[in-house]
């Protein structure tokens, strides 16, 4: 669990063609035109970080956004050429690539192969048009399963759908008092629909599904519709009868469940997201994106605390996209820092505007809480390996009381959540977190 060479890249493309009504991601509408100057200022990030990490070895990356498949393929095979010219992308690498269906065609997929992506991930959400329209996606459901056919035609051997479940029911009453039995009548259509929308996913066959309850976030169109009564908020009680369904129909058409929400067929597991969720480190590249680093090379940074865990900063580059390019233009102007200091190379990276330095208790918290995520569990010896203290020493009455509400089970030296400890995980996840 210690750091070693590998890394990861994340890759934010800010690029959409509609902002989703649902969305609070970093991520705009009618930008078009700095599409050039980005990719530019993105390609010089991955050399300025490159030259800081050299010999850390690349083993995922992952595009994100936004909407990647709204760039050209040029641009992705100049972004593809500077990683590899900036940084050891590892043999077999993982590349994915988030692809909205309604923006991509035979011949894009193609590209996408030649350029070095092995994996895309599809975001559906449903399979219902009326659903898609009022979520503002772009494109219907014929769209994105002609999507995911052309990505088979291409060659695509590993595809990961995203699904939303809990989805207010377009033709529901948006009156809470309404009478019983027209509120049961609502639920029952939400779950036949939701049934219907995994249903033709499995159909398809994909390696991979990520399914995810609606969430309202706040700032979104979605959370001034139901504020001002245009749109019912989800209903928490369905949504966890949705996840139960799901978890049984998914586990009986042969895909394993491998984390809170997500699901794969054996070994297809997302490598990427598997680094977040063991809490290890990756680079993130593009406005708005997150890293976690631990240490430069062998060097331990003197300005962020340590431990036996090995010191760590978890930092964002600027959010605007005009500023984001602006600021690598001006920092590739500016002498490289060379000195292993993670903290010194924070500083000179101009695009880089939050840094949060890493005490052992907050790496301790956020290993516990993303390891309990994963039906694995967390090692229980791993930990005490990487802190150099044991989970009973930090976290014992936590895991007692939890343990005692049949949300936490102890097995073959891992702690893992149990079923119904997955259906309430932040009220274990809450207790974890440092005081």
């Amino acid at each position: 669990m210690l750091a070693d060479d590998r890394l990861s890249l994340y890759i934010h493309i800010p690029f959409c063609t509609l902002k989703c009504s649902y969305c609070d991601f970093n991520s705009y509408a009618g930008i078009e035109a700095l599409m050039r100057p980005f990719v530019d200022a993105l390609c010089d990030e991955m050399r300025l970080w490159g030259g800081v990490l050299r010999g850390r070895r690349v083993e995922t990356v992952f595009f994100g956004g936004g909407t990647p498949s709204l760039l050209p393929l040029e641009e992705v095979g100049g972004i593809m050429a500077a990683m590899q010219e900036a940084f050891d992308l590892a043999p077999g690498a993982e590349v994915s690539f988030e692809a909205n269906p309604g923006t991509i065609d035979h011949d894009y997929f193609r590209g996408l192969l030649g350029a070095g992506v092995n994996r895309i991930s599809f975001g559906v959400q449903s399979f219902h048009d009326d659903e898609l329209a009022a979520l503002d996606r772009i494109h219907s459901a014929e769209e994105a399963k002609d999507a995911y056919r052309w990505a088979r035609e291409a060659g695509f051997e590993r595809i990961n759908l995203d699904l939303i479940y809990g989805l207010p029911n377009p033709g529901a009453p948006l009156i809470p008092s309404i009478p019983q039995d027209e509120r049961e009548e609502a639920s029952r259509e939400s779950m036949e629909r939701w049934q219907a929308t995994l249903e033709q996913a499995i159909a398809l066959g994909p390696e991979h599904l990520s399914l995810y309850a609606l969430t309202v976030e706040e700032g979104t169109k979605l959370a001034h519709d139901i504020e001002r009564g245009r749109a019912p908020a989800p209903d928490g009680d369905m949504q966890a009868a949705m996840y139960e369904w799901s978890s049984e129909r998914l586990a009986a058409a042969g895909y394993a469940q491998y984390e809170i929400s997500n699901w794969c067929r054996p070994g297809e597991e997302c490598r990427h997201n598997l680094v977040y969720w063991r809490n290890g480190e990756w680079l993130g590249l593009g406005p708005g994106a997150h890293s976690h680093l631990l240490d430069l090379r062998s060097c331990r940074p003197s300005g962020l605390p340590a431990g036996p865990g090995g010191v760590s900063a978890r930092f964002a580059d600027v959010y605007s996209p005009k500023q984001y390019i602006a600021r690598v233009n001006e920092t590739v102007k500016l002498p490289a820092n060379g000195s292993g200091d993670l903290q010194a190379v924070l500083e000179s990276m101009g695009q880089v505007t939050f840094v949060e330095e890493q005490t052992a208790e907050m790496e301790m918290a956020d290993t516990a809480i993303l390891g309990l995520r994963l039906n694995e569990g967390l090692d229980v010896g791993g930990f005490e390996l990487r802190f150099g203290r044991g989970l009973n020493e930090v976290y014992g009455p936590v895991l007692t009381e939890t343990a005692a509400f049949g949300l936490l089970e102890r097995e073959n030296g891992r702690v893992r959540l149990t079923e119904r400890g997955r259906l309430l995980a932040n009220e274990v996840f809450v207790r974890l977190l440092p005081d």
